[in-house]
C-alpha cells in the first residue's frame, strides 16, 4: 500500500489538497536521462491550437459511435505529426490506432471524445442551449482526446529527439457513454501487447484516480404486446407499456434486498405514441452498478427476471438488447505514484479575473455545491483503493494491462459531471488550461515509463497480484458487435 510522507498524511487526514512545489512547471530530469523540457516548452507552444481543437469538437457535440467529425479531427492531427493510422479498429467506424516507433515496451495512451444526450449548452454561466434537446460535452470528452493527441505528439518528438525506444500508441476509444466502447478493443486483443496504458479525465480537481470505480451492466428491455383501441376495445390488446411499468415496479421492490453500494437506475425510451391507442412496443433502458462485477451479474439476472415475470402477467413478450458492461477499473499504485509525482511536477493553475467572475456566477446556479476555486491551482494527495461511483469501459483495459489515470480541473470546482455546467466550463479557457496540465502530465508520465523498463515490470507484477492468479477476462457481451445504434434517437433532427 501506499505510505504517504507524514505532511501528505496529515493532508489528507484534514481532506486539504497539496500544493505543487513552486519549480512545478520545470523539467528536470534524472541524472544522465533525455531532457523533457522540450515536450513543456512545446506543449505550451500550441496550447492555443489544441484548445482550437477541443472547441471545434465541443461544438461537433458527436454522441457515441456517431463521432465522424471529431475522429476525423484528431487522426488528421496525429497524421500530420508523422503517426501511422489505423482506422475503423475492433469494428467500431470513429475507433483508430496511432502509432510511431517499434518494439518494446509498447506504452498506449487513450482518448475519448463521445458526447452526451440533451446537454447542448453554451460557454456561458446561466443556462442556454446551442441545440433544443441536443447532445453536449458534459463529461468533457472533447478534452480528453484532444489532450491525449497532444501528449501524443509531444512524446513522439521527445523519442524522436532523443532516440528513445519502443512503440507509442494513441488509441481514439468511442462511445465511452454507455457504448463500452473499450471493451470490444480489449476482447478483440489491441491491448494484447500493450506495457502498460496511460489515461485521463476532466474533473474540478487535480489528482490521480486511485479509487476502483463502477462495474456495469445495460441493455434495453422491448416488449411486444397487441394494439388496440384504449376505449372501444381495451379487451383486445395486451400493452407492451404495461409490461415496461410492471417490470420497473417489481425491479423497484428489488433495491431493499440488495447489496449495498448497489446502483439500478432506468429510462423509459419508449412508451407508445397515444394514449387512446394500447401500445404494442415500449422499451426501458437499464443500468445496473456495484464494484464487483459479479454482484452486478447477479443484480442483473434479478431484473432479467423481472422482465420476464412482468411480461408473463401482462400478456406481452419482450427481448434484450445488451447495450454495454465494464469492470471497475483497477487502480496501479506503482503506475500511480509515478503520475502522483510528475502532477505535482506539473501542478495546476490559477483562475484569471474573467474567469474567476465566470466561476463565482456558475457556483450561483441551481443545486451547485461549490468548492474553493484555489482546487484549481492544486493537486490532492494520492489516496489508493477506495470505492468510487462512476464506471468506465477504462476498467476492462485496467484489468489486462497496468493502466494509470488522472483528472486534471478542466470544470469550476464542485461542479457535477454530466452537467450543463460541465458543458459550459469545458467550452471556454477553464477547459483548455486544465486540458493542457492532463497532456503535459500524460506526455511525462509516458517519458518516465519509456526509460525504466523496471517501473513496468513492477506494475505487472503488482496487477497480477491485484486480480488473482486464476484471472481470465471475458465479458458479458460474448461475441456480440458493437451496438453502433445505441445513441439512435438521441440527437435531434438538424442537430449539427
Amino acid at each position: 500500500m501506499n505510505r504517504p510522507t507524514a505532511a501528505a498524511l496529515a493532508c489528507a487526514l484534514a481532506g486539504a489538497f497539496t500544493a505543487p512545489p513552486l519549480e512545478a512547471q520545470k523539467a528536470k530530469p534524472s541524472s544522465g536521462a533525455p531532457s523533457t523540457a522540450a515536450m513543456l516548452i512545446a506543449l505550451d507552444a500550441k496550447a492555443d491550437h489544441y484548445a482550437d481543437v477541443a472547441k471545434q469538437i465541443w461544438g461537433f457535440a458527436e454522441v457515441g459511435f456517431m463521432e465522424v467529425k471529431s475522429t476525423a479531427l484528431l487522426q488528421s492531427e496525429l497524421k500530420s505529426a508523422g503517426f501511422r493510422i489505423t482506422a475503423g479498429v475492433a469494428s467500431e467506424p470513429t475507433a483508430f490506432v496511432a502509432e510511431y516507433g517499434s518494439g518494446k515496451p509498447v506504452i498506449a495512451l487513450l482518448g475519448e471524445f463521445d458526447a452526451l444526450p440533451g446537454l447542448s449548452q453554451d460557454a456561458t454561466p446561466w443556462r442556454s442551449s446551442l441545440v433544443a434537446g441536443g447532445p453536449g460535452h458534459g463529461c468533457g470528452h472533447h478534452l480528453f482526446g484532444t489532450a491525449s493527441t497532444a501528449a501524443a505528439i509531444a512524446l513522439k518528438s521527445w523519442m524522436q529527439a532523443n532516440s528513445v525506444k519502443g512503440t507509442l500508441r494513441m488509441i481514439g476509444t468511442p462511445a465511452e457513454e454507455g457504448g463500452s466502447g473499450k471493451v470490444y478493443m480489449v476482447r478483440d486483443g489491441l491491448f494484447n501487447d500493450v506495457d502498460a496504458v496511460i489515461a485521463w479525465h476532466p474533473a474540478d480537481e487535480n489528482s490521480i484516480t486511485g479509487e476502483r470505480t463502477m462495474a456495469n451492466i445495460s441493455g434495453k428491455f422491448r416488449f411486444k404486446g397487441i394494439s388496440a383501441h384504449a376505449a372501444m376495445s381495451p379487451e383486445r390488446g395486451r400493452s407492451a407499456l404495461d409490461g415496461v411499468e410492471v417490470m420497473n415496479v417489481m425491479t423497484n421492490y428489488l433495491r431493499e434486498h440488495i447489496p449495498d453500494g448497489t446502483r439500478i437506475h432506468y429510462v423509459i425510451t419508449d412508451g407508445g405514441r397515444a394514449p387512446n391507442v394500447v401500445p404494442d412496443e415500449a422499451e426501458v433502458y437499464y443500468y445496473v452498478r456495484h464494484v464487483d462485477m459479479k454482484t452486478v451479474n447477479d443484480v442483473w439476472s434479478r431484473v432479467a427476471n423481472a422482465a420476464k415475470g412482468a411480461a408473463m402477467g401482462t400478456g406481452t413478450s419482450y427481448e434484450l438488447q445488451l447495450m454495454g458492461s465494464v469492470y471497475s477499473l483497477l487502480p496501479n499504485e506503482t503506475l500511480a505514484k509515478v503520475q502522483q509525482r510528475v502532477l505535482e511536477r506539473v501542478g495546476g493553475y490559477t483562475m484569471t479575473p474573467a474567469e474567476n467572475a465566470f466561476a463565482e456566477q456558475l457556483q450561483k446556479s441551481p443545486q451547485f455545491v461549490s468548492q474553493p476555486l484555489i482546487n484549481t491551482a492544486l493537486v490532492k494527495p494520492l489516496v489508493i483503493g477506495a470505492a468510487g461511483s462512476a464506471s468506465t469501459d477504462v476498467g476492462d483495459v485496467s484489468w489486462v494491462v497496468p493502466t494509470v489515470q488522472l483528472s486534471a480541473a478542466t470544470w469550476v470546482p464542485g461542479t457535477a459531471a454530466h452537467s450543463w455546467q460541465a458543458v459550459a466550463a469545458g467550452g471556454m479557457s477553464l477547459g483548455s488550461k486544465g486540458m493542457m496540465v492532463a497532456a503535459k502530465t500524460m506526455a511525462l508520465t509516458g517519458a518516465e515509463l519509456f526509460r525504466s523498463p523496471a517501473t513496468i515490470a513492477s506494475a505487472k507484477v503488482e496487477l497480477d497480484a491485484r486480480r488473482g492468479a486464476d484471472f481470465k477476462y471475458s465479458t458479458v457481451l460474448g461475441t456480440q458487435k458493437p451496438q453502433l445504434d445505441y445513441r439512435k434517437g438521441s440527437v435531434p433532427t438538424g442537430n449539427k
